[in-house]
Order: structure tokens, then sequence, then C-alpha cells
């Protein structure tokens, strides 16, 4: 089974280079588009370069660590086994977030140029170019923990090697969550900043070239969006294959070695889906893009489905049609998951207009609106994942296995992740486009036309990075529960006992960290603002000449602040998220552990909705407004729909995508600190 995964990988890896071929090859437009695209490329890559030589020292330290904690009892083996799964682990996150990054800053000066074409054009150039890193995100996780698997020993001893698997999974985690931090924080504060001055105060464009901080923007587009949430989905996807392969141990006298290596064939028939639906999308004449890509991700999700059940049937024996109901209930998990999101966040329906029309009197009464929304948001979510996981529950009881309920939800989880190469690939699809509309304003060399073209196209890339939000925060719901259970085997509990004070106490921490982390991202953003906001003002007040057009603002320092504030305000909250969970197992031990776990994981998915949901709602009632609603520009509605945007964006871009990673980092964590706690 194993030689499907890796030939499964190998025909991915070639798609991935035909696709990067097909956006290199493409035509770059003017001089003055690629002298804009030249700048926020080396922005990018320098952001990069000292962000992960930040993350490699401190992996280098828990690599130390752990070695030690798991030599502890004189095998030495076991220590270097579970280092080694660490750092290939962090090596192949950082990968998965430089390659989503290096495609991005070359597709958005093509995508660009591909906008005078058509919207089709446009489209697929965009989708394809997000489409090699989420294709790539999908193969470093089979190829690491396959090849790790066999290295370890696993055909030999399959019920002992995944659980030293498991510090792949916190390599992962750790990586991803500095990346989507740091990220976040970057974006965000170059993004609140250039719009307050730029937009607000003196009342130009969002992407105007007089703007100084523009450049330091359309840079966080790519650092944020596709660096960060490249590792956050390979995260998801490695640290959930590992759950699941520890969860079917259990089932070894059943399945034998095809119930621990299910998740990885699963995974790899859910990756050729994704290029069947990939290749697929195409937007017809007069037709929304989103609907050309609602319609590739249900062709994703109909082939997953069928490749799912091809799995089931191959290495499930006679219990195949049950689990395949559980993978199925995942899969429409997923699909529930974008429309709901899509509900919230969209202008099309409700939430969204009723924003806009309390924007009407005034920026207060926007925030009063769009909170409001934000938090109804959590109800369907949570129904729904309430839903996931009692349906596949039951249906695994029902095969007549015991731990067949808990293998099912296992397998439902993986059902929701099937279809993650195709969700990433959208998610990627946003920021090159939101970059394609930055270069085109700032190159002002467009027609009408084109305009029009990069505007549907950037409000739909708006609507899919919110999807992906979504989809990624109720995968990390499913995927808490997987490796909450595993947690449970390990440390040998059943229960996690609240009425204990010490356990409660544990429960209770797990509460406030969620609060704290966001706290703490949040106020970052406000700090990196602000230095942002300083600098673009005293560019304006000292050099007039830029406002006239006369001379080009200074960038590059606005690139360096925000850099460096970025990389210094992630070091905190990150350390914070580590620490929290190793000083309460020390102290308290592993039942209460368990609780903060618990804990965190339900607040965590509930404020990751609040924060993903009402900062896109927010961004999309600006956007509607923008399209020409209730005056447009420059009128005292779109001023309300700004200032609700901009407190929007920390929260949908920077807390809220980052606790997605907070939630799986604190499973896999307990997991590989687990010996310290008993």
């Amino acid at each position: 089974m194993l030689g499907i995964v890796f030939v499964i990988s190998f025909i991915g890896l070639c798609a991935a280079f035909l696709f990067a071929r097909f956006v290199l090859k493409a035509d770059q437009g003017s001089a003055k588009k690629q002298e804009i695209a030249l700048a926020i490329r080396q922005g990018a890559e320098a952001f990069l370069k000292r962000q992960y030589s930040a993350i490699g020292i401190i992996s280098l330290l828990v690599v130390i660590i752990l070695f030690a904690l798991y030599s502890r009892s004189g095998d030495f083996g076991s220590g270097f086994r579970t280092a080694v799964a660490f750092l290939a682990g962090a090596i192949a996150s950082g990968i998965a977030g430089f390659i989503g990054m290096t495609m991005s800053v070359r597709a958005n000066i093509r995508t660009a140029a591909a906008t005078h074409k058509g919207v089709n054009q446009a489209l697929q150039m965009a989708l394809r170019a997000g489409a090699v890193s989420g294709i790539l995100v999908v193969v470093l996780s089979l190829v690491g923990i396959a090849g790790l698997f066999l290295l370890y020993g696993g055909l030999q001893n399959p019920t002992k090697v995944p659980l030293e698997l498991v510090g792949f999974g916190f390599g992962a985690s750790l990586v991803a969550l500095f990346a989507q931090l740091g990220g976040g924080i970057y974006t965000k504060a170059a993004d609140v900043g250039a719009d307050l001055v730029g937009k607000v105060e003196a009342g130009i464009p969002e992407d105007d070239i007089r703007n100084p901080g523009v450049i330091a923007d359309l840079v966080g587009d790519n650092v944020g969006d596709c660096a960060g949430r490249g590792a956050d989905l390979f995260e998801s996807t490695a640290a959930e294959n590992i759950g699941a392969m520890i969860l079917g141990i259990a089932l070894f006298p059943v399945f034998g070695l095809g119930g621990i290596l299910f998740p990885l064939v699963a995974r790899a028939f859910g990756l050729v889906a994704s290029l069947i639906g990939i290749i697929s999308v195409k937007v017809k004449k007069g037709e929304d893009p989103m609907q050309s890509l609602n319609r590739g991700y249900y062709v994703t999700a109909l082939i997953a489905a069928l490749g799912f059940g091809l799995a089931t049937y191959l290495l499930l024996g006679s219990y195949w049609v049950w689990f395949l109901g559980c993978g199925i209930i995942g899969i429409l998990t997923a699909v529930a998951f974008l429309f709901i999101t899509q509900y919230y966040t969209e202008h099309k329906y409700r939430p969204v207009k009723f924003i806009v029309e309390s924007s009407s009197t005034g920026a207060a009464t926007n925030i009063i609106a769009g909170f409001a929304m934000a938090m109804e948001s959590t109800f369907m979510p949570a129904l729904t994942i309430s839903a996931a996981l009692l349906g596949s529950f039951f249906l695994g009881k029902l095969s007549g296995i015991s731990d067949g309920g808990l293998y099912g939800t296992a397998l439902a989880t993986m059902g929701m992740l099937a279809t993650a190469g195709y969700v990433l690939a959208m998610d990627n699809f946003g920021p090159v486009v939101d970059n394609a509309g930055g270069i085109i304003e700032m190159a002002q060399d467009s027609d009408e036309e084109t305009q029009k073209n990069i505007d549907r196209l950037d409000a739909v890339g708006n609507t899919t990075k919110a999807l992906t939000k979504g989809y990624a925060v109720g995968s990390a719901a499913l995927s808490a529960f997987l490796l909450f259970s595993a947690y449970l085997a390990d440390a040998h509990l059943t229960v996690i006992d609240l009425a204990k004070p010490q356990v409660f106490v544990g429960g209770f921490l797990g509460a406030v960290l969620v609060f704290l982390f966001a706290s703490l991202a949040i106020r970052a953003v406000g700090r990196g603002a602000y230095y942002i906001i300083n600098e673009v003002r005293r560019q304006f007040k000292e050099h007039p000449e830029i406002m006239e057009g006369k001379i080009k603002p200074d960038y590059a320092r606005c690139v360096d602040i925000t850099t460096r504030g970025a990389l210094k305000e992630m070091m905190l909250p990150g350390l914070l998220v580590v620490l929290a969970p190793a000083i309460v197992g020390i102290i308290f031990k592993a039942e209460a552990v368990g609780a903060m776990l618990m804990v965190a994981t339900i607040v965590g998915v509930l404020l990751a909705l609040i924060l993903n949901n009402g900062g896109g709602a927010w961004d999309n009632a600006k956007k509607y407004v923008e399209a020409g609603y209730g005056g447009g520009k420059g009128s005292d509605l779109h001023k309300a729909t700004v200032v609700g945007d901009t407190v929007g964006d920390p929260f949908k871009d920077t807390a809220g995508p980052s606790l997605h990673v907070l939630i799986k980092l604190l499973a896999t964590l307990t997991l590989v600190l687990l010996p310290l706690f008993l």
C-alpha cells in the first residue's frame, strides 16, 4: 500500500511542476508592473529569510530538549528518532510555506498581465499558482510520514512506530504557528497602517503608488496568506494522519497493517481528486468566477468520496461500508463549512448586507453589527461539528468493532481534509489576485475592462480566503478531537474528571490561554500599525512632493519597520503556547493537561470562528460599498466600512488563523511532552 502512496506523490510532484511551468512561462506585462512586482518579491523574500532564521533557532533548541526528554531512561534510539521526526516535520512545514510564498510573488505579475486578456485566463493563472503549493503540501505530508514510517521499521513493528512519528506533527505545528503568527502580524500591521493614513486621512485609493506603506501591504498578502496558510494546512494534514495512525494501532488485530496505513492511502487518493478538480476549473462566458471555483470543488469532493470508498474497500475488509459512511460525513462537513462561511462573509447574503445598512449611521454601528454577526456565526458550525462527530462515532460503532466509534471519527476527519489540496489552491488564489490588483492600480496602465475584471476576481479572492479559514477551523476541531483521543489512549486515561480541583484549574487555564494568545496577537498588530502610521505620516509631512507625484515614497523603510516589528512581536504569544501546557503538566500532571487541551479546543474553535467570520464580513461590507453601493468610494458610508474593515483585519488574518494552529499545536505538543506529565 505504501507503493500507492509514493506513486501518487510522484504524480503530484509532476503536476506541480507542470503548473509552475505554466505560470512561469506566462507574460509578465509592462516594465512598470515588473518593477512593482520585483519590490514585492524582494520584500517578501527578505521577511521570510529573517523569520525562518528565528524559527530555526527555536527549532534547534526544541530538538535538544526532545532528545534529552526521550533519552532519560537510557533509550537514546527513541530520543534520536523523536528528535529527527520533529526536525523533519519542521523543515517540511517551512518548505510548504516557502513554496506558497515563492509561487505567489511570481504569479501576481503574471495574473495582472493575464487580466488584460480576460477573467478566465487570470483565474486559471492564479489558481494554478496556488495549486503548486496546495499539491506540494499534501505530497510533503505523505512522503514525510511514509518515509519515516519505513525508515523507523514500521513494516516490522507497525504498532510502535506511529507513536514515534508524533514529533513530526509537533515540528510541523510549531513552525506553522510562528509562520502564521509572524506573517499575520506583518500583513495586518502594514494593511491597517497603509489604509488609515492613505484611505481615511489622505483620501487616496487603497493601492495608490503615492502611499509609502503600499508595498509593505502587498508583501503582507504573500507572507501571511500564502506562507502562513501553507504551513498551517501542511500541519493539519500531517497531525491528522499521525493521529489516525495511532488510533489504528488499537484496531491492529482487526485490520492489521491496513488500519494504520489507511490515512496515507486515503490522503493520496484525495490528492488525485484535487488535481482533477483544479484542472476542471474554467469560467464560462458571463459566469460569476465564484461559481466556477465552487464547481471545481464539487468535482473534487465527488472524486475524493470515490477514492475514499476505494481505500476503505482495499484496506478495511468487510467493514468498509460503515467506515466509508464516516468518510462521507467528513466530506459533507467540509462542504457545509464552506457554505456557512460563504453565507456569513459574502455580500450577497443577510449578514454582510446588515453590516452595510448599519454603517449608514457611522462606524460605531458598523462595528456593533459586525460583532453581532460574528458571534451568531458560531452557531451553525458548532452544530455541524457536533453532528459530524456524533454521526461518525455511532456509524463506526455500528460496525460492531471495539473502538470502531473512535476510529469512525478519525475517518470523518480524514474525509474533511480529503480536499485539502484544492482548498489551499483556492486560498492562495486570493492573495495572488489581491496582489495583481495592487500592481495594476500602482502601474496606472489599465483600461476600464481590465479594472472590472480584476475587481471581480479580487472580490472572489476575498471570499475564497474566508472559505479556507472556515474550512481550516472546522478541520482543526475534528483533528483536535482525534488527537485528544490519541492523548487519552497514550496517557491511559478513560475520563477527564473536572470535579477534581487541579483538573478544573487545568481546563480553566486552557480557556484563558486562548484569549490571552488572541489578545497578544491583536495587540501586536496595533503596535506594528502604530509605527507604520507614524512613518507614512512623516513621509507625507516631510516630502509633500509625494502627494503631487513628483517623487517616489520610501517603500523600503516601511517594509523594514514592519518586518522587524512582526518578528519581535511573534515571540511572546508563540512561547506562551509552548510553555503553558508544559508548566501545567509538570505541576498538575496528565489529567489536568487533558482538561486544558479539551477546554482550549472548544474555546479556541468558537473564538476563531468569531474572529474569522467577523473580519471577513467587515471586509466584504467595505468591498460592497466600494463596488458602488451607497455612494461608493469616498462616501460617509464607505468611511464607516473602512473603519470596520480595519478592526476586522487583525481578527481574520492574524489572531483567527493563528488559533487554528494553536489548537493543533496544543494537541501535538501534549502528546510529545506526555512523558513529563506521567
